[in-house]
């Protein structure tokens, strides 16, 4: 199976085809087959060689398919290729996957949509660019589907394009990605520079045989420069602002973004890139503490939002913020398996805001919602479920990935113990408008608008059967990562080693890692003394989320007048978080008028004056001597017989005056 790896992108890329090109004449239909058959097939496809992979030895667990030559050109050659490892395969997993239930929910979310064609083009179109990306063994063929991604949340987030706000979010989300794929782009031609190749193997192989081949500065500054890229895919301080207004797209798309493709990039290309950040101590400082801020900053957000679905895009890049904490303390494996967990619960619980929008002719303020829960109980069961699962509860898929990530935060050589506890209050912080969000929509008493109350339905099967399949791998998907402290054997961790493990033995610093390993394996006393704190930190930061729950149970359903009456007691503060710290306004003067400022004088400064001035100025000038000239042509026989006599005067008398004195 290894041989058709292609087939994983190209189901996809076959479903944009048909779709975009006939999917017109062939009606919603075959529309409504074929956009979810494809990534089917893809996912199928990707299992099948999962199963393949696992049955060979661990040292064997990577291959490469090269399509063709792509561009040759002198030293500089790159190819059309595919690897498959045990990162890639599990990426591919978990994009195709989720992707297919969040198209079969379109089917049904989007039936009555005029765009219901163009809908699903693009949706193809996005699963085709987010899985050259993940399967790619070069850096080129990457930027490509870094691009596409790019490109796709577009036309996706400005789908609904007749809407103001849907087109300028559209906007907004390409040009500030723009901003973070220039520093991609720059650690590329680094990277070219230094070792003249764009090949993943041809890179990361010399460097873990010789990781001295390259210096601490170049390391630093080719992964601050890839890191950039990041931020702006994977929406981290301080470009993470498109997200949110990414919203303005169909709630399935939201899903998409948020779960399966375009955010995870760049927690992906950074794991992918471990053996250069291990050597970049600096860079992997910067990739924690930028991931463990934006994770607590961006969950205060949440706390007054009352958009359910911008709660959960705060959510979402605060979640981003735990797998780059993950990542930056060299915990590759963890910021991969919390990726893998967030993918579920997050893709559920956008789902299932979209199943409370569909149950109320499309609402969004959990303000005019409340007391649902019985009359969506699917919607609201299932919610509850990804609830748990990233509010960190035992025995969820959340509680697992959360944990390590935190656990690595304080034990990692790269950790720090306050990185623990900003990650472990932002824990609490999740829970807390977590469980906001889930008592504001299904508890207390009812504040649906009248006309809207008498149609309160549950979705259809279409609907709620991926909001099933997506709960049950919310609640065990976690047991692939259970910790040795509980008895499991952290499968994803030893799946992934091979290629997360390797990068972290040439940098001296990972070596505590790979210590404390062998001590649990061994059972001395260094495992004894970390398996008691280890255990305790899990005790903790389930107290922690505890307490945002039983705070949000407060404030939500024992004591509603609460939040009114603490708005009102700290109204500045209030005003401040509801308005999202200004964070957009203070853009909009630094950066947006400033630059509509730069290009207004440019304009009326250079192009109108030096510009237009020097090419209207020429104008004008041969305008002046043809006008002057013009006066000479009398049209008078007599005055060119004069004026050819009077040259003929000027030529005699220059060559007499020749004659004379040469």
């Amino acid at each position: 199976m290894f041989d058709y790896v292609w087939l994983i992108p190209v189901f996809p890329a076959i479903g944009f085809l048909i779709n975009g090109l006939f999917g017109r004449s062939l009606g919603k239909k075959v529309v409504s087959w074929v956009g979810p058959s494809v990534i089917g097939l893809s996912f199928l496809t990707s299992i099948l060689i999962f199963r393949e992979l696992i049955g060979l030895p661990v040292t064997e667990r990577h291959f490469e398919k090269v399509i063709f030559d792509w561009v040759v050109s002198g030293s500089f050659q790159t190819v059309i290729g595919y690897q498959i490892d045990p990162l890639s395969i599990l990426m591919a997993l978990v994009v195709s996957g989720v992707s297919f239930f969040i198209h079969i929910y379109s089917v049904g979310y989007m039936h009555d949509d005029p765009g219901y064609t163009r809908y699903f083009t693009y949706l193809n179109l996005f699963v085709f660019m987010m899985l050259n990306l993940i399967l790619a063994n070069n850096f080129l063929l990457m930027f490509v589907g870094w691009e596409g991604v790019g490109l796709c949340s577009y036309l996706l987030i400005g789908f609904w394009y007749e809407k103001d706000s849907a087109s300028n979010a559209g906007k907004k989300a390409f040009v500030v990605n723009r901003v973070g794929d220039f520093g991609f782009l720059l650690g590329m031609f680094l990277l070219f520079i230094h070792f003249g190749t764009l090949h993943f193997a041809d890179i990361f192989g010399p460097l873990q045989r010789n990781p001295h081949m390259l210096d601490t500065a170049t390391a630093t500054t080719i992964t601050i420069l890839l890191f950039v890229g990041a931020c702006g895919k994977s929406a981290q301080i301080p470009i993470y602002i498109w997200l949110p207004d990414a919203m303005e797209g169909p709630t399935p798309v939201s899903s998409l973004i948020h779960a399966a493709t375009m955010v995870t990039a760049g927690v992906y290309m950074v794991a992918r890139c471990n053996v250069l950040y291990s050597l970049a101590p600096i860079s992997m400082a910067v990739v924690a503490i930028v991931g463990v801020a934006t994770a607590i900053f961006t969950a205060s957000i949440g706390f007054c939002q009352n958009d359910i679905k911008k709660v959960l895009a705060y959510s979402t890049i605060s979640q981003l913020g735990y797998m780059f904490l993950g990542v930056g303390v060299g915990a590759y494996s963890a910021g991969i398996f919390h990726l893998m967990t967030h993918a579920f619960f997050k893709g559920l619980l956008f789902l299932g805001a979209g199943s409370v929008m569909h149950a109320l002719s499309g609402e969004l303020d959990m303000r005019k919602m409340g007391a649902l829960r019985k009359k969506i109980p699917y919607t609201f069961w299932t919610f509850f479920i990804a609830t748990l699962a990233i509010a960190g509860i035992p025995g969820l898929s959340g509680f697992f990935s959360k944990d390590e990530i935190l656990w690595q935060a304080f034990s990692s050589p790269h950790g720090y113990w306050l990185l623990w506890a900003v990650a472990a209050l932002a824990a609490g912080m999740t829970a807390f408008y977590m469980f906001r969000a889930l008592f504001m929509t299904f508890f207390g008493q009812s504040r649906v608008d009248e006309h809207v109350a008498h149609h309160v339905h549950e979705s259809p099967k279409i609907m709620t059967v991926p909001l099933m399949v997506l709960a049950a791998l919310s609640v065990i998907g976690g047991y692939i990562g259970v910790p040795h402290i509980l008895g499991g054997a952290n499968h994803i961790h030893e799946f992934l080693a091979p290629v997360l493990g390797g990068g972290a033995e040439p940098a001296k610093a990972h070596a505590g890692i790979t210590l404390i390993s062998q001590a649990w394996a061994s059972g001395g006393e260094a495992g004894g003394h970390g398996a008691s704190l280890e255990l305790l930190m899990m005790v903790v930061s389930v107290v922690i989320a505890l307490i945002g729950i039983g705070i949000a149970y407060l404030f939500y359903v024992k004591n509603p007048a609460l939040p009114k009456l603490v708005a009102e007691r700290w109204s500045g503060l209030y005003k401040v978080v509801f308005n999202k710290y200004y964070v957009d306004e203070l853009y909009e003067i630094l950066f947006i008028n400033s630059l509509k400022k730069f290009g207004t004088g440019l304009w009326k400064g250079f192009d109108d004056l030096v510009i237009d001035g020097s090419i209207n100025g020429i104008a004008y000038l041969i305008g002046a001597l043809s006008r002057a000239m013009r006066k000479m042509q009398t049209g008078l026989v007599q005055n060119y017989a004069f004026s050819m006599i009077l040259g003929g005067i000027v030529l005699v008398g220059y060559y007499i005056v020749r004659a004379i004195f040469y």
